[in-house]
């Protein structure tokens, strides 16, 4: 666990360079345009080539050692707050070179999650998946917490760029652990050498080896619908919460903070406690209660304390859902495969996301705001759940989400597939080897025909 934890220190002060530029650059987006769509596409561009991309980045983890995969990632994601802060300096920097930075940061991004991934299944014993699955979580709140309120604070002081700096230097720290730390590379097993090929045939591998499971495929569209009714609103939160305090930044920062302070006490307990035997009990039931607990308390408040308890909820069973099923296939999928599969996993779950960023801007910006002013189409109905005014529209999406989500847990529960996923799969390490299959199709064997 050391090396894995040199990696996530270095990791979590990335990240919170990366937050404390994205709270500065909120907020001078949303002063420069006023519109949530421009949030909205921010976001977008921002995380929509990390999912498309995934198959191919997905092959190149296999393929090449996966520090150097993250060490790549890392760099292009400074790079591109390097170019913000020249043009901002220079006074040149418009909306769209957030479009374009983000969309370049993006795509050496799809690179990450996968070989992150994968390297956790080399460096430490399966029995720690879940625990440090959740540190990653635990690493993301607490930015989460520090970032918006140091960014806040030293915004005066520094202004944009002195926050850019200081996020230039975070990137060097998190390569600089990664050097210092050795990540094995998985030993071969058959599926692995069945899914050799050209970069093309070895992209659309994963997607072979999930559709020909259903249990896998089931885990993966149960994230794909979760992943739509959820973006469909928090794409909005920042704009929602501008717009009900007159812009006002400390509340922004305050509420966005309690996120943070929800993921770190859910991994905190997580990590300590490593989270319920029956792992898939931990995804669908957690998104349950973070659906009605979260984005539909979030959407109803009209006050500080309302936000930032729903906030703190939505994210507090975050590190119990992501790290109950990130151990799921940690444990399932040989690690020699496990690039190309988890990038494909990526895919489907979260291409919904980038469909959601869109309509979600859209429809607050046409739809559901004018529709929630005083006298508005919907006011009437919605008013006494949401008020009414600025704001108030986006509020109603967060409800709406809200209750889609608890829709999506009940319904894997129904799914005999996803509910006893765990049961169907056998782990990767209790195994036999299996006999090559032809390489245009790869199945998951049965358990009378386990794979190594």
């Amino acid at each position: 666990m050391f090396g894995f934890t040199v990696v996530w220190f270095g990791q979590f002060v990335s990240m919170l360079g990366s937050g404390m530029t994205r709270f500065a650059l909120t907020i001078w987006a949303w002063q420069v345009t006023g519109e949530a769509t421009a949030l909205a596409l921010v976001g977008l561009f921002s995380f929509a080539p990390a999912v498309i991309l995934s198959p191919i980045a997905g092959a190149v983890v296999d393929r090449v050692p996966r520090k150097v995969v993250m060490i790549a990632s890392d760099l292009a994601a400074g790079l591109s707050t390097v170019v913000i802060l020249i043009l901002h300096l220079t006074g040149h920097l418009e909306i769209w070179h957030l479009y374009a930075t983000g969309f370049f940061a993006s795509a050496f991004e799809s690179f990450q999650f996968p070989a992150y991934s994968a390297a956790i299944t080399t460096m430490i014993d399966k029995k720690h998946y879940t625990r440090a699955n959740a540190m990653l979580s635990l690493a993301g709140s607490a930015s989460g917490i520090i970032a918006p309120a140091l960014a806040g604070a030293l915004l005066v002081f520094l202004g944009i760029d002195g926050i850019m700096g200081i996020d230039i230097v975070t990137f060097l720290f998190a390569i600089g652990a990664l050097l210092f730390v050795f990540i094995p590379n998985p030993k071969q097993t058959a599926v692995g050498r069945a899914s050799r090929g050209s970069l093309l045939s070895e992209s659309a591998f994963g997607f072979r080896y999930i559709f020909s499971n259903s249990s896998l495929l089931g885990l993966q569209l149960v994230f794909f619908a979760i992943n739509l009714t959820a973006t469909f609103a928090t794409t909005l939160f920042a704009p929602m919460i501008l717009a009900r305090t007159a812009d006002n930044s400390v509340i922004l920062g305050t509420t966005q903070m309690m996120f943070g302070v929800g993921g770190v006490v859910g991994g905190l307990i997580i990590a300590a406690w490593g989270g319920l035997k029956q792992r898939i009990h931990g995804v669908l039931f957690g998104m349950i209660l973070a659906s009605v607990l979260g984005q539909a308390v979030i959407g109803i408040g009209q006050s500080l304390w309302v936000w930032c308890v729903g906030a703190f909820f939505m994210v507090f069973f975050i590190p119990l859902i992501n790290g109950s099923n990130q151990a799921i296939w940690q444990a399932k999928i040989p690690p020699d495969i496990q690039g190309k599969v988890f990038a494909t996993r990526r895919l489907i779950a979260q291409i919904s996301a980038p469909i959601a960023m869109i309509l979600g801007g859209r429809l607050a910006d046409t739809v559901f705001e004018p529709a929630m002013t005083s006298g508005g189409a919907m006011a009437k109905l919605f008013g006494p759940l949401v008020g009414t005014g600025p704001g108030a529209g986006m509020g109603l999406m967060f409800v709406i989400s809200g209750v889609l989500g608890v829709v999506v847990g009940c319904v894997g529960y129904l799914i005999p597939a996803v509910r006893c996923a765990e049961d169907r799969i056998p782990d990767h390490d209790t195994s036999e080897p299996a006999p090559a299959w032809p390489r245009g199709y790869i199945r998951v064997p049965p358990p009378a025909e386990i794979n190594e």
